[in-house]
């Protein structure tokens, strides 16, 4: 049986195995050495074996190699091989060789996950694997702003995340509950925006904590986090929540709404009527904003959120209706669909795409933009149609801040719904109504984790795991190789590793 989750497309067991000791050494290139200097690390703590670098493989070793005749396999696909003399990995691209590391560490011992506490025989069977990923985008999306993680928290969802061979890490920086990334120009979105004097513990009825909930990234650390990602071959995609969703900011700054009144950074969950109002200066105010998250950020897409925003203040505001006249548009989603432009244009002209939920696709999407799906499929089906990329994240198969059982009474307080492993195993990116040719917008998929009600990581972890590794084969994996019956068998040894990395999934 093939150990490894997600499934690689070959997997060929061959007699014998290789052990690690003491004369193990890891031959690496300038290429490879970052990768190598991550195995090297896993496997001191694991252990206790210090291995070393070489330039050649003379005695047993663990070589890490680019090749670029392995570009058939693409930027993230690789070869591995093992029999009793070593290992080799092979790649096009230092990203496969890391992805090959990947499934290496799933042949030994689950225990090479957690610190050195028992000996054990370091040994991983001999085999051959050839593999590449179906999908480019492979995501896990993590929402800060309702409750704010620390930075140790969101490099270990990171490690999560590539340990499942995914590479896009989905980061919601703000929202009506807090505003938690630092930007220079306007100190008091964190000074003001990232404090709430309350937190909801249910929604109807209402209850709360009675307790102050705050915190913030700086700039430092986001570049640390940023630096950290990349090592790891993960792409940060930040998210920018406008015109809804901006409580916060609008407490921060009440020139940016429509009342400006002074209001406090909202405390209630569910969908807040205040939003932006549609000034040049708030446009403005959200570009620089922009430009200060470009210059943190390298990914080529940045999230600006596009959901949820109520027209009721946009109706009574004689600012936005003139606005409307003034542009000659039909009325209200028309408005949003031309906010939306702006930000589009302004990131377009600085060299990034915009992406945005499916809401964004209510007066007409804006060009060049790409479409996070969560809502139905129709949304998916005008964006490919039109030629515009998406990315699917449907509420029906990837919220993972549903109900991993009906049994809810014996379960962590969550949003509602039901989702479980089996149902997120059977999702399928590529709807059947696509063509072949409108299928290549699928860029592929992602889970979301919402935190109305996950107030810390442990619980985090809880409701990504194991559903994440189900979704991490629906990304990887080819469809015609998927089958529930194997992953569940696969997912046995593979919930031991989680157990040695100290992860709180649920058991199945």
């Amino acid at each position: 049986m093939c150990p490894i989750i997600p499934l690689p497309v070959t997997f060929t067991p061959l007699d014998g195995s290789f052990s690690l000791d003491s004369r193990t050494v890891i031959v690496v290139s300038p290429q490879t050495k970052g990768v190598g200097e991550l195995l090297r690390g896993r496997i001191k703590t694991a252990t206790g074996l210090s291995l070393k670098f070489d330039s050649s493989a003379d005695g047993k070793g663990i070589v890490l190699k680019i090749a670029p005749g392995l570009s058939r396999l693409g930027d993230e696909g690789y070869r591995l091989e093992v029999d009793a003399d070593g290992i080799i990995i092979q790649a096009a691209k230092p990203a496969g060789i890391f992805y090959g590391m990947q499934s290496l560490l799933q042949l030994f011992p689950a225990s090479i996950y957690g610190p050195a506490k028992t000996k054990a025989n370091w040994s991983a069977p001999a085999c051959i694997v050839e593999d590449h990923p179906r999908f480019k985008w492979r995501g896990g999306h993590l929402d800060v702003g309702r409750h704010f993680m620390p930075v140790p928290d969101v490099m270990r969802f990171i490690d999560l995340l590539a340990m499942h061979k995914m590479n896009t890490f989905h980061w919601h920086l703000t929202e009506d509950q807090g505003w938690r990334i630092e930007i220079k120009q306007y100190p008091k979105l964190t000074a003001i925006g990232s404090k709430r004097t309350n937190t909801m513990t249910n929604y109807s009825p209402a209850t709360y904590t009675g307790k102050p909930h705050e915190g913030f990234y700086t700039q430092a650390q986001i570049r640390e986090i940023v630096k950290y990602a990349a090592a790891r071959f993960v792409t940060i995609v930040p998210e920018i929540e406008m015109p809804g969703h901006a409580t916060a900011a609008i407490a921060a700054y009440p020139e940016l709404g429509n009342s400006g009144i002074q209001l406090p950074v909202a405390t209630t969950w569910g969908v807040i009527d205040t939003v932006l109002n549609t000034e040049p200066s708030t446009i403005k105010f959200m570009q620089n904003v922009l430009d200060e998250v470009i210059q943190l950020f390298p990914g080529q897409f940045i999230h600006i959120g596009g959901d949820e925003c109520p027209k009721k203040e946009w109706k009574e505001s004689k600012a936005a209706q003139d606005r409307i006249a003034s542009l000659g548009l039909k009325g209200e989603h028309d408005l949003q669909s031309w906010f939306i432009r702006q930000m589009d244009q302004h990131l377009t002209s600085r060299g990034r795409r915009l992406i945005g939920w499916s809401e964004i696709l209510e007066g007409g999407l804006a060009p060049g933009a790409g479409l996070m799906v969560w809502l139905g499929n129709e949304g998916a089906m005008e964006a490919v149609r039109s030629g515009h990329d998406v990315v699917m994240a449907q509420t029906t198969h990837t919220y993972f801040d549903f109900y991993q059982s009906r049994d809810t009474a014996n379960e962590p307080k969550a949003i509602g719904g039901f989702l479980p492993l089996e149902k997120v195993y059977e999702y399928e990116p590529i709807l059947p109504e696509m063509t072949p040719e409108q299928g290549k917008h699928v860029m592929g998929c992602q889970f979301q984790i919402w935190t109305e009600y996950i107030g810390d990581f442990k619980k985090v972890e809880y409701m990504a795991f194991p559903r994440a590794c189900a979704l991490s084969e629906v990304a990887w994996s080819r469809r015609s190789d998927r089958d529930f019956a194997s992953f569940n068998e696969r997912l046995g040894p593979h919930l031991s590793r989680l157990e040695a990395s100290g992860v709180n999934f649920r058991k199945p």
